[in-house]
């Protein structure tokens, strides 16, 4: 039987979850741009479908042509999704190595896109992030490696708690995490396992896969990136070692059935150098099994623990950094000409590890440093409840890695610095672009600026760091200005009175970590 309707989370989410589509009916045969549009087929469940049966559909509008690969969905189901992108009438035609699967025709027209969908996020003016549409997209992301692991309490507090934070991308992985923090067992398994609970790899777990995407689609809901983590190396499974046949198949099905969300973000791995199992090359091979078998063209990167990937390669769309050398970030910038993501900079919290308890003034700064610098930071958090024992018998609940609730007092400041850098860019017009470090005579001071499609520079902001002077003298381009003091961590913003141009002298606070804003007037 033939069936059109939305992905089967969305589906189920549809009447709880706002901003996710409704499934889409066969008689009318619609389907909002950026809304996934399903291919729902019967065919044989015998042998081992997953890895037996070929299938792909080709959609075509006008003169473009586009195929994007199906996959099996447990008892005789098989699926194709896909993420029209161009309002229209569409048709498809399946393409597969069993019968009742092959040859299925139909048609579905695109309509225009719900309010709030922008479409999968693009690199734009080379350092910088956009949506499908045009819409500027500045991430400020947070770290939850292994949330959806955790069961239904504990990941409806984890979304719960990110709708009420700042953050607009999630890095999160597959598979399940083992590491000192991390002891439990997850609720599903990726792959199916027997009695002995040995994994066969050449059969993903459905269930699993379901559960998460219905994670996934809530994230689209909110508004939040899921930068997903294909591998890591953090593991008592078994994923981390596969064979590379394995590897391969693997990556096929999670692009099969994922590429069509448009929330989605591809990071190779997390710390890619520590999986002593796979060789650079064998990163090399994801990259390109992701190129080719990911239709949308959604972003990709790979993180590092020490020893860095080669970001300059073509199908790297942006760098995933394991720094807080933020000095170095003008150099990189021109080096690979790509946007960069400082995504591991340490985490706020209390942990008897060194990366996991710097303070929240100190989270709040590493975030000024990266934006000044024209980059991107990601947050993380490790906080120990004092009240909650912790012993080789429990497992306690850390945002990093299992969400829950946050405690920091970094998140407030973080928002007020997302409010603060959207402004920028509002004020510079949609074609707006940061344009990142200049010193400029200012050799101690980094300003980060945002220039209109013309090149004008529209707004200047000035972070002093660890410098508390009591007088500065600015540089300003030509044309007249208003000025700011901004406090990253009270958040507030107090107007200087009067206007600037040229050298201008201001009377600052003396107090370190402070900022000054800078905005076009004539």
């Amino acid at each position: 039987m033939l069936k059109l309707s939305s992905a089967g989370a969305l589906a189920a989410l549809a009447t709880t979850v706002p901003g996710v589509a409704a499934p889409v009916e066969s008689q009318r045969r619609t389907v909002p741009k950026w809304e996934i549009f399903e291919i729902s087929l019967q065919g044989p469940s015998t042998g081992n479908p997953f890895v037996e049966v070929e299938l792909t559909a080709t959609f075509v509008r006008g003169g473009r042509t586009v195929s994007a690969d199906g996959f099996y969905d447990g008892e005789g189901r098989y699926k194709v999704r896909w993420l029209p992108d161009e309002e229209g009438e569409w048709s498809y035609t399946t393409r597969s190595s069993v019968a009742e699967l092959h040859g299925k025709t139909a048609t579905f027209t695109c309509v225009r896109a719900l309010p709030g969908a922008h479409g999968p996020v693009k690199v734009r003016n080379t350092h910088h992030f956009a949506y499908a549409d045009g819409t500027p997209y500045f991430p400020f992301g947070t770290t939850c490696y292994a949330w959806i692991h955790q069961g239904d309490a504990l990941e409806r507090q984890t979304l719960k708690t990110l709708q009420a934070s700042p953050f607009n991308k999630i890095r999160m992985c597959v598979f399940p995490k083992s590491y000192e923090y991390n002891r439990n067992e997850p609720v599903l398994y990726p792959f199916e396992r027997n009695a002995a609970g040995e994994s066969d790899f050449r059969r993903p777990n459905p269930a699993f896969f379901a559960h998460l995407e219905l994670r996934i689609a809530e994230l689209c809901a909110l508004g939040i990136e899921a930068d997903l983590i294909l591998f890591h190396p953090y593991d008592r499974w078994g994923y981390a070692t596969m064979p590379a046949k394995a590897d391969d198949q693997y990556l096929r099905y999670v692009l099969a059935r994922l590429s069509a969300y448009r929330n989605i973000w591809w990071s190779l791995a997390n710390e890619f150098d520590l999986m002593k199992a796979k060789s650079v090359a064998d990163f090399d091979r994801f990259f390109q099994i992701v190129l080719q078998h990911d239709w949308a063209g959604h972003l990709r990167s790979v993180h590092y623990s020490k020893s860095m990937y080669d970001y300059t390669q073509p199908w790297v769309t942006h760098a995933s950094l394991q720094s807080y050398d933020f000095d170095v970030a003008a150099a990189w910038l021109k080096a690979w000409g790509k946007p960069i993501v400082y995504d591991e900079v340490m985490y706020e919290g209390n942990l008897n590890k060194r990366w996991g308890n710097i303070s929240g003034e100190e989270m709040t700064r590493r975030f000024w440093l990266g934006v000044i610098a024209g980059c991107y930071v990601t947050h993380g958090e490790t906080y120990l409840d004092p009240e909650q024992p912790f012993d080789e018998n429990t497992t306690p609940t850390l945002w990093w890695s299992h969400g829950g609730t946050l405690h920091g007092s970094s998140p407030a400041r973080i928002a007020f610095l997302r409010r603060l850098v959207e402004e920028t860019a509002t004020a510079a017009g949609a074609q707006s672009k940061l344009t990142g470090l200049d010193p400029g005579a200012a050799p101690y001071y980094l300003n980060a600026s945002s220039a209109d499609a013309n090149g004008a520079i529209q707004e200047i902001v000035y972070y002093m760091d660890f410098h508390q002077p009591i007088y500065y003298e600015f540089p300003l381009p030509d044309g007249s200005f208003t000025a700011e003091l901004i406090d990253p961590w009270q958040m507030t913003v107090m107007a200087v009175p009067g206007g600037f141009s040229g050298k201008t002298k201001l009377k600052l606070s003396g107090r370190a970590f402070q900022a000054v804003r800078f905005r076009r007037i004539a």
